[in-house]
């Protein structure tokens, strides 16, 4: 018989797609990890540059599977060269490609972003929509983006959920969930509500920078009283 090839283990703290999950935790543990990521940090914001609605929307379809960095050495170039929809469009896919060739599938985000622009032209008079509708009808545009555009453009409670936002709401018990909606749902429902628009940029940041995804770093984590994480990471020796 052929021989099998052995199969990789599991890390330690899960995976992107299959985060260990932690004990749900009760709401006021909820109110109290949010709260106390909130005191870090009073005054949260999108790593991606951005000028109006439309070139948030951009770096927002640009930073899919790519980080904010990469797309960052992309965009100012490329919005300089068309900062608005009508010149985007002008562009088209091979105009938009050459700026965006270091970041990940470029070629089909060259291609999303002439049409989305090329779409707020005709429908929109050229103004990105304050309605999820129709940004998820726009060329390259899901839920995830449509609530960043909404939340940071546009001042609205919604909650975008990244592989980092995913990992983090199931590894700490704050909102355990199999599918990103899932997760997003249990969010919306247990983040203090004046807290819910700025939640989203908490999470992420926490995710990104601290409950990292081989490795949390839970000895500087000001949530960690609060986190119902079993294997907890002490803090490395000397």
């Amino acid at each position: 018989m052929p021989r099998q090839p052995a199969r990789e283990a599991t890390p330690l703290h899960g995976t992107a797609r299959a985060p260990r999950r932690a004990r749900l935790m009760s709401r006021d543990q909820a109110a109290a990890f949010v709260r106390a990521l909130a005191g870090a940090n009073p005054a949260p914001e999108t790593e991606l540059l951005y000028a109006d609605p439309f070139t948030l929307l951009v770096a927002v379809v640009l930073s899919a599977q790519t980080t904010d960095a990469a797309v960052n050495k992309c965009t100012p170039a490329l919005f300089a060269a068309a900062p608005t929809p009508a010149a985007m469009a002008a562009l088209g896919a091979e105009g938009i490609a050459p700026f965006i060739r270091r970041i990940g599938l470029w070629q089909a985000k060259a291609r999303n972003v002439a049409a989305l622009a090329q779409r707020l032209v005709e429908a929109h008079g050229g103004a990105v929509p304050r309605d999820r509708a129709a940004l998820e009808d726009l060329p390259g545009v899901g839920r995830k983006t449509a609530n960043v555009v909404l939340n940071v453009a546009f001042g609205e409670s919604t909650m975008a959920v990244d592989t980092h936002i995913f990992r983090l709401g199931n590894r700490t018990g704050l909102a355990p969930g199999k599918t990103p909606r899932e997760v997003e749902d249990g969010l919306v429902r247990r983040c203090p509500p004046e807290l819910l628009r700025d939640a989203h940029h908490w999470l992420i940041l926490h995710g990104r920078y601290v409950c990292k995804a081989r490795a949390p770093e839970c000895w500087r984590c000001v949530a960690a009283p609060h986190c119902n994480y079993r294997d907890k990471v002490p803090a490395p020796a000397g």
